[in-house]
């Protein structure tokens, strides 16, 4: 099954931009090669542009204060495991609290860096970093893979703190849906969504083998998917046939 996430907020969809860069970042610094280096170093510029905003540490912290809050609530309740719930409580404290102690925005001490700071602004050019324009760059990339996936591994831990962060809000966010079966009819899919519920987040799961590709779009009063089919000459068509898939709305 492929899975398919709609973010229903600008700050889901920032996390979930941040969730696919770091998960890339951690694929690529165990990796050997210097091309995987060089890409791990641009997915790591990547998170420092989303990073800039001004707002989201503090949207991350808010968030992990009002996790906390919530989970606090169930206590007492017969249904739910208190270690279980003393661990979740105790894993957003320690998220909270790296973040508090992180000066400025997350990647802030790597632009002190001069070398990395070269790489930056020359990476975003096509063909920007050949060895003519960055000798510094060309020789480091001709080191042993020990060694580059050491340094790179140091600069991004700094970003460690915001991406143990986004990792556990959207962990969380997901746990809270419980998946539907429903039937796209014709290829069309709508749901209203119910009154005093803010959901945050769509998930699809859509079995590959129908050969189908889900365009959904979704706001606070009801969610719609067309089931599109991708065609030999390289277009998506709208599809009028009946499928099923699997839906979740997370809160």
């Amino acid at each position: 099954m492929i899975l398919y996430e709609y973010p229903f907020n600008e700050r889901i969809r920032t996390y979930l931009r941040l969730e696919q860069l770091f998960r890339r970042l951690g694929e690529l610094v165990p990796r050997e090669h210097p091309l995987d280096h060089h890409y791990a170093l641009a997915s790591m510029f990547e998170i420092m542009d989303v990073a800039a905003r001004a707002d989201l540490k503090s949207d991350v912290m808010k968030d992990l204060e009002k996790q906390k809050h919530q989970l606090d609530a169930y206590r007492g309740n017969p249904s739910i495991a208190e270690g279980v719930l003393d661990e979740v409580i105790a894993q957003i404290d320690r998220c909270f609290e790296s973040l508090n102690h992180q000066n400025g925005k997350a990647g802030l001490a790597l632009t002190e860096n001069d070398f990395l700071m070269s790489i930056r602004s020359r990476i975003g050019i096509p063909g920007g970093t050949c060895g003519f324009d960055l000798p510094a760059y060309y020789a480091w990339q001709h080191r042993g893979a020990a060694e580059r996936s050491a340094e790179i591994g140091g600069w991004a831990s700094t970003l460690a703190p915001l991406a143990e962060s986004v990792y556990l809000l959207l962990k969380l966010l997901r746990d809270s849906g419980l998946p539907q079966k429903v039937m796209a009819q014709h290829g069309q899919f709508q749901q209203t969504l119910p009154q005093g519920r803010s959901f945050q987040l769509l998930r699809l799961r859509l079995d590959p083998a129908t050969g189908l590709v889900p365009e959904i779009s979704g706001n606070r009063l009801m969610v719609s998917v067309r089931l599109m089919r991708h065609e030999a000459d390289g277009r998506l068509r709208a599809s009028n046939e009946d499928a099923g898939f699997e839906l979740t709305l997370c809160s």
